[in-house]
Order: C-alpha cells, then sequence, then structure tokens
C-alpha cells in the first residue's frame, strides 16, 4: 500500500485538491456568525518546509501548489487558500506549505475553535509546538477516531471534520466507513470531508459502496487525477468525499476543477464532480 507522511508529499496536488475544498468549506461556516468547530483526525505537524530533504527528495509539490501560487488569472472562488500560502511566505519564493490545521487557523474567527490529533511519535512534538500557546487549538494524541467519536455532537452544533488517514492498511478505507457510520448517529447535521488518494481503484470503489450502503443522503464526490488509472503502484488521482457539502461547493469545484486540471496537469488530468448520493 502506499505509504503516506504528510512531509514527503506536502503541498502535491493531492493537498492542492483537499485544501481547496477544505477552504471552500470553511469559507460557507463564516458565512453565519454562529460559532463552528473545525475537527482535524490526522493533523500532520501543521506547516511543512519545502526545502526539507523529505520534500525535496519527491519533488511532489512541483507538479502542485508551485505551478498556481502565483498564476494570474486564480479563481477567486479559491483566495481563501492561497492566502494562507502566502501568510506563510514573506518573499516570492515558495518555502512553506500550510498542512491541513494550519489552513483552517488562517481562516477561524475569535468564536471558533480547533480540535487536532496526531498518533505520530515524531509529528505530534511538532504540531504542539506550532500551536504552543493557541487558546483556540485542541491537541491530542490519541487514535483519531476514538478521539472523533468522543467528540461529538460538538457544543457548537456546526462545524467539519476532515478525515485524511495514510491509507498505509488496505482496511483504513473501511475504517473510514465505520467512522463515519458512528459519527453520522452522532452527529448527522455536521459537515464530514474525507480525503482519499487514487492507487487502486477498486479501493476507492468499495469505500463508496460502503458509504452509500449507509443510507445517508448528500454525499458528493470530488476528484482531480494527474495520471489515467493503473494497475501500477502510485497516485494517479485524488479527491475528497463531502457528506452535508455546502450548497455551493459543487458549482465551485465545476468551476474550479478545469483550470486546475489545466494548471497542474494539462496533458493527462481528468475531474470529477458527482453525486454519490443526492439529497
Amino acid at each position: 500500500m502506499l505509504s503516506y507522511r504528510h512531509s514527503f508529499h506536502a503541498g502535491n496536488h493531492a493537498d492542492v485538491v483537499k485544501h481547496i475544498v477544505q477552504s471552500l468549506i470553511l469559507d460557507a461556516l463564516k458565512q453565519k456568525e454562529k460559532p463552528f468547530v473545525y475537527h482535524d483526525t490526522h493533523s500532520g505537524v501543521g506547516r511543512y518546509d519545502l526545502q526539507d530533504e523529505r520534500s525535496e527528495k519527491t519533488g511532489e509539490f512541483k507538479q502542485g501548489i508551485a505551478r498556481i501560487w502565483q498564476r494570474d488569472d486564480i479563481p477567486a472562488e479559491i483566495a481563501s487558500y492561497i492566502d494562507a500560502i502566502k501568510v506563510l511566505n514573506d518573499s516570492d519564493e515558495l518555502r512553506y506549505y500550510p498542512g491541513s490545521p494550519k489552513v483552517a487557523r488562517a481562516q477561524i474567527r475569535e468564536q471558533d475553535r480547533m480540535v487536532l490529533t496526531e498518533l505520530h511519535p515524531s509529528d505530534f512534538p511538532l504540531l504542539l509546538q506550532e500551536f504552543r500557546g493557541d487558546r483556540q487549538v485542541r491537541i491530542y494524541k490519541e487514535d483519531a477516531f476514538a478521539r472523533l467519536k468522543g467528540s461529538l455532537p460538538p457544543k457548537e452544533r456546526r462545524g467539519v471534520v476532515l478525515i485524511d488517514p495514510p491509507y498505509e492498511l488496505k482496511h483504513e478505507y473501511m475504517d473510514v466507513v465505520k467512522a463515519i457510520k458512528e459519527s453520522y448517529k452522532r452527529w448527522a447535521t455536521g459537515t464530514y470531508a474525507i480525503w482519499y488518494p487514487v492507487v487502486y481503484r477498486e479501493n476507492i470503489d468499495k469505500m463508496l459502496k460502503g458509504l452509500e450502503d449507509l443510507g445517508i443522503r448528500k454525499i458528493l464526490q470530488i476528484e482531480l487525477g494527474v495520471e489515467p488509472d493503473t494497475e501500477e503502484r502510485g497516485m494517479t488521482a485524488s479527491g475528497m468525499i463531502v457528506i452535508n457539502p455546502p450548497w455551493k461547493l459543487e458549482g465551485q469545484m465545476q468551476a474550479i476543477l478545469p483550470w486546475l486540471k489545466d494548471a497542474i496537469a494539462p496533458n493527462h488530468g481528468h475531474y470529477k464532480v458527482e453525486w454519490v448520493v443526492p439529497e
């Protein structure tokens, strides 16, 4: 299976799609004054140095964020996402890339809060240091889905859960389905955003079927591919499955993805925005 440590893949095409969708969901939540919670199940370290030897080794950000962050035709819809990157980079040089917690932190307001979980022994201390002293952020070194179960329903009643496990083990795809089943029982009105890599398409098809069988309505699939599906090892595409998406999200991604494909993978790229289960 794919070994997906954030530090090796920061800023790649999968991060770009994941964080654009995340930012759009947060933008939608901010349309109302009432507070919301952002819950991140697999947080990583918060920010990534693209000159680190791990990022340099793969160079994946060069086919991701490096291709779009300074373009002069960036869609207005992704302004919040681009701003989260620019605030970490004081010059025109792309040195740092925000993980999902830093993307979220750039958008939450005084009345909102964040819950972060990270179990990796090397990543947890770095995540803790990144948000040390931040009263709006709680960080747990616990099993991601156990903490999620214990945190729902949130006191705010509004919010989003970002679920992006490494999928290093085959059973993790169905672990996500089980986590959604348990979480939805506790908090049916929340938004759940599930990131997935396309390494073997059959794993994604099985996960989608599992989610569909839960009987939950309003499940939207968003995907960007940089290469055609293959039987060979390697991530050719990635996407987000969003349960209870904001009503504008479908249209926003239908507008953004053609631009993103042309910018990142003009020759072999493909995309889709489809309802797995409609309203």
